[in-house]
This record gives structure tokens, sequence and C-alpha cells, in this order.
């Protein structure tokens, strides 16, 4: 299955590492097609400081999120995030909740370089990630492809469905340029960039970002995305290395 790709699941000011560290671009399941991407991250060194009571911290935090897929039609593909496991720094194994999403490509004409489209996600969590048990992610998805070279950008609205904190929407810029060494690995980076919530957009100071330097490698019919990257504005991760694993299921 080709890499699909990125977004995070909170609706609270805790975002730092997610369980889903990637920018979506215009890779698709064939109709019909199961496949499943496995999510890994760690944060490696960091403040291991919590935004409020009850919160896993993520210093020394291991988080694995299978991801299955279904290529529904031509442009529609379903997705769905089970479990959302982690392995916390005392060693503690636990699963800490769900999600569905659906995303759609818009079709594209013959020799069309760039693309579009949507994702929708939907997530049920416990305490120790978010506040709010239930929330949304609505994401824009665009890009293009020269050559050797991808250029792919994601616009995410994260809101509340439900929960007992008060919380505003708030916006995410994502995004992803790789350079295609061969057919089979690229280079690249990834930055993901909180904007603030709607009632005051481009506090980028106060919201968090990271950037990671990434591989993306095929070995046969599995796919590997690697990254290496540090969190900044009011991100306290400083060492994260993610990995996404697409494992050939059909």
């Amino acid at each position: 299955m080709a890499l699909a790709a990125a977004a995070t699941l909170a609706g609270t000011v805790a975002h730092a590492a997610p369980e889903e560290i990637q920018v979506y671009i215009d890779d698709m399941s064939n109709p019909g097609q199961f496949g499943l991407d496995v999510h890994t991250s760690y944060v490696a060194t960091g403040n291991s400081g919590v935004d409020y009571s009850g919160q896993q911290r993520s210093l020394d935090r291991f988080r694995v999120t299978p991801e299955f897929a279904y290529g529904l039609t031509p442009n529609i593909e379903l997705g769905l995030y089970l479990p959302l496991a982690t392995l916390d720094g005392d060693g503690r194994v636990g699963i800490y909740g769900t999600k569905l999403r659906v995303k759609f490509i818009a079709p594209k004409a013959e020799g069309q370089t760039w693309f579009w489209g949507a994702n929708l996600e939907l997530g049920a969590v416990t305490h120790q990630l978010d506040q709010n048990p239930y929330n949304a992610e609505l994401k824009g998805i665009a890009g293009f492809r020269s050559g050797p070279w991808l250029v792919a950008f994601n616009a995410n609205v994260d809101f509340m469905l439900s929960g007992p904190v008060a919380t505003r929407a708030s916006l995410d810029l994502d995004t992803k340029v790789s350079y295609a060494l061969s057919k089979t690995l690229a280079v690249g980076f990834e930055t993901y960039n909180g904007a603030g919530d709607f009632g005051k957009l481009g506090d980028f100071g106060h919201s968090e970002g990271s950037s990671f330097a990434t591989i993306d490698k095929s070995f046969g019919r599995w796919d590997v995305n690697f990254g290496i990257g540090s969190g900044y504005g009011s991100n306290r991760d400083r060492l994260i290395i993610k990995a996404i694993i697409g494992v050939p299921i059909d």
C-alpha cells in the first residue's frame, strides 16, 4: 500500500508527538484493495511536563498506531486507526483510542501534475491523550509533482465534537518537499506548524511546531517513511524519531 499522508487528532493544546506524523498526498488504495500503514514515533529528549492533570507525558514515549485502509472507489479511501497504542517511559503499555477517516482525491486529467483533495477524521481517545474524548479534523490537501520533485501542502482544521473543556477550532499548516534520487528512494523534509485557534489565528509563537528531515524508501511492496526532527514554539519535544511502515496485506 502506498503511504497515506498526516495529521493530528486532539482538539486541545496538546498535540506533541501525535499518533500520526504525516503529510497527506495523492496516494490512494485501488478500489477493493486493503492496505496497512504502521505509524510509530518516539520522543527521545525534551521537557517531561504535561499540559493538564492526567495527561500522558510525551518524553520517552513510543507510539504505535496501525492504520488499515480500503479503496472504496478510485477517488475515495476509507481508513481505520486501531488501536492508538503507547509504551510510556515507565514501561507501561496502553491503548488509548481509535479513529476513522475518509479521504478524497479529485480525478486527474492525463498528464496533470497537480492534485487536490480532502480528508475527514473522527476520533475517540481517553483522558491520557486529550481532555476532550471526541474530536475531529478536516484536512485540505494540495500539491504537485514535477520530475523528481514532490511538493504537498495540508491545511488542517481541528475541532472538538464533545467533551468537558471548551476549545476553539484551530488551524495547522503542514508541508512536505521531497526529491527522488531513484524510483525507490527520496529525501526531503516535512514541517508541521500550528497557526493558532480561530480566535487568534497567526499565533505561531505560542503554537506547536515541528520539522523533520525525511527519507522515503521502498523495499519491493514495503514502504518506509523515516524522519528525525525537533519541536519548536510551544512544543517541548526536542528530538523526535518517526517511521511509517507500509505493509502489504493482500
